[in-house]
């Protein structure tokens, strides 16, 4: 089971390419969302007022993949798919990438367009800190405070990381475990006298 992903750590820094008086203008920013998306694209497009295109892709998720290429304007399948395409060829999710143009009176025809905005996301891409994340369960376990050092004796044998805990009369906490050991980490507590576990909603 794959449980595991590669993103990128933060926002590339600012990558330029030029081809015939076009400037390029790439970069690369980790979102988990649609909202996050947008922010960055309005941030650019004050970022750089007067530019003609503002054209993008993303992917997002892990189990349900979420993604779009966007022309902007471009002729169809120009611009989206060959920043998606970087996308891919890094094998990232939870990026976006944006690639804005300023026209510099040249055109530059279908397969000159298509080469600058893959070279222009490639080189954001490759700017950019390549990470590795694990796909993350996370468990509510609930028990009475009597219990507290079984159950903390489990977290540490198995080395779970704990989110948050409330630790009262009647205590709770929230464990996270990498997918691939979820199904035994649960066993583990629901087979456990007293101690109740439930998924994070």
């Amino acid at each position: 089971m794959n449980d595991s992903y590669k993103t990128i750590l933060s926002p590339s820094e600012e990558i330029l390419f030029k081809e015939k008086n076009s400037k390029f203008y790439g970069y690369a920013f980790p979102v988990t969302s649609e909202d996050e998306i947008k922010t960055h694209l309005d941030i650019l497009r004050k970022q750089h007022y007067g530019a003609v295109h503002y054209c993008y892709a993303f992917q997002i998720g892990t189990d349900k993949i979420q993604f779009r290429a966007n022309d902007d304007g471009e002729p169809s399948n120009t611009a989206g798919a060959p920043i998606y395409g970087q996308i891919q060829s890094f094998g990232l999710t939870n990026v976006l990438v944006v690639v804005v143009r300023f026209f510099g009176g040249i055109k530059l025809g279908v397969g000159g367009l298509i080469s600058a905005y893959r070279t222009s996301a490639q080189m954001a891409l490759e700017v950019s800190e390549i990470i590795e994340k694990t796909i993350d369960i996370h468990y509510i376990i609930s028990f009475d405070y009597k219990n507290i050092n079984k159950v903390m004796r489990v977290i540490k044998e198995k080395n779970l990381e704990i989110i948050s805990q409330k630790m009262e009369m009647s205590c709770e906490i929230e464990i996270a475990t990498r997918k691939k050991n979820a199904e035994s980490i649960f066993d583990i507590f629901d087979t456990m006298f007293e101690i109740e576990i439930k998924l994070k909603e």
